[in-house]
């Protein structure tokens, strides 16, 4: 497995609003204007999951598969030709001071790794820092 980790980002709201947000996907709805059109298309959500269609890729789907309260949301991919597991990391370290981690972990062969790494870093901390300044306390 390959890992890609996110810069630590610091989110100004406590761990328990934030864990509260993005464990349950469907408060994407509140939010879901503000996602690029011509980064993510055709993105769709429940409680649970969330898919979206990303070129050259293709339609993408990651599915909740472990929460621990204000610590952890892990996600599993789904509708690839390969296993991507993802983590949000959740610390507080003060009131309305949480930080937050993105871990990604995928199962890539060498030729793909070579190929897709530098995009998916790159992808991994536009996402943790899209996270990292959500209206927590407006969704």
């Amino acid at each position: 497995m390959t890992e890609f980790t996110s810069d630590v980002k610091t989110i100004f709201h406590n761990d328990e609003v934030v864990f509260h947000v993005l464990s349950d996907l469907s408060k994407l709805e509140l939010i879901k204007d503000q996602i690029p059109a011509d980064k993510i298309r055709d993105f769709a959500f429940d409680s649970d999951s969330c898919s979206f269609r990303v070129d050259p890729v293709g339609e993408v789907k990651f599915r909740i598969v472990d929460r621990e309260p204000n610590k952890l949301v892990k996600f599993k991919s789904e509708n690839l030709p390969f296993e991507v597991f993802l983590w949000i990391q959740l610390v507080q370290k003060a009131e309305k001071d949480t930080r937050m981690k993105i871990t990604l972990r995928a199962d890539l062969n060498p030729f793909i790794k070579g190929m897709v790494s530098k995009p998916l870093q790159e992808g991994l901390e536009k996402i943790a820092d899209m996270i990292a300044v959500l209206p927590y306390d407006r969704i």
